[in-house]
């Protein structure tokens, strides 16, 4: 047999005694949501987790009403595209139904995105998985948009490659000590030998993570130019199908491309402050090395007045 609503206890609606305070944020974390994000002119269908939140600005409310933000993301969901517009839109809507208690809110999407990504040369493909969030708040009336994309790729040291050099140069003038000239032929084939390469640089795995405030008026999340933009920049994206023609196109690119963090964080720096879609950004560059057990870091920003501060 249900209760009847009207005689069902409401805590949150009794008078609340001690402590009082404003509180900065209150609301939901870890949330699963179906989203349709509009990227370009496709749309994909991702499982996000959401954080949704208010500020408690009634130092005498008990609390906010969750269950009308948890609604009002689930109206929403897998419903539209997600685009600037509708994030802008859902924002007015639950700082709307707090409007007696709240002057704030915020919301985020965190979610993996899938790509098909071509090999470097061969024919053939694969999918990449690129961590993906969506970020808005109102604030006082104002609105903040950013969208952030981790890009993973191999970075190969400078230094490794210059000492590489050196032990090949050393292992030459051994192995052709005494001969006043030496052939093509004979260099050519010595090179193809492993005596010949008898030292290699060492590489690893690498991270950007990016987190980019878009332009006022921007009409869609630049996810897949975003993520195009960074891979071009930085040139060695880690790859999916890999033939021997693949690998030995990665090899090559590597070696074009010797990377300490500082270079890679300076190249992505480059590219964004020369992208007028993002009026500011955090950057944090993360190479887990092969030659230590700890990572080598680097923190950027686009460094404008009232931007995000440069902390790890």
């Amino acid at each position: 047999m249900s209760v009847a609503l009207a005689t069902m206890p409401d805590i949150a609606a009794t008078e609340h005694l001690h402590p009082q305070g404003k509180l900065d944020w209150v609301g939901m974390s870890n949330v699963e949501v179906p989203l349709r994000i509009a990227d370009g002119e496709n749309q994909h269908n991702v499982t996000a987790k959401a954080q949704i939140y208010v500020n408690l600005d009634d130092p005498q409310a008990k609390g906010i009403h969750m269950s009308r933000l948890y609604l009002l993301l689930d109206r929403m969901a897998g419903k539209e595209a997600l685009t600037p517009e509708s994030l802008a839109d859902l924002l007015g809507e639950i700082l709307g139904s707090h409007s007696d208690l709240s002057t704030r809110a915020f919301l985020q999407f965190d979610f993996e995105h899938l790509l098909r990504r071509p090999a470097l040369l061969s024919e053939n493909a694969g999918w990449n998985s690129y961590p993906v969030k969506l970020k808005g708040s109102l604030i006082d009336g104002e609105l903040h948009l950013e969208l952030g994309v981790t890009v993973r790729y191999s970075s190969t040291c400078p230094c490794s490659a210059a000492l590489a050099r050196q032990l090949i140069q050393e292992q030459f003038a051994k192995d052709f000590a005494g001969k006043a000239t030496v052939s093509a032929a004979d260099v050519k084939a010595w090179l193809g030998t492993e005596e010949g390469i008898n030292a290699t640089p060492h590489s690893q795995r690498s991270e950007v993570h990016i987190l980019a405030r878009m332009e006022p008026g921007t009409r869609e999340f630049p996810i897949l130019e975003l993520i195009n933009q960074i891979e071009d920049t930085l040139q060695t994206p880690v790859q999916t199908a890999v033939k021997r023609e693949d690998e030995q196109e990665f090899a090559r690119r590597n070696a074009a491309n010797l990377m300490f963090c500082e270079d890679a964080g300076r190249r992505v720096q480059t590219a964004l402050n020369n992208d007028s879609r993002f009026t500011d950004f955090w950057v944090r560059v993360e190479h887990m090395e092969s030659l230590h057990p700890h990572d080598a870091v680097s923190v950027l920003t686009k460094g404008v007045e009232g931007g995000y501060l440069p902390i790890p």
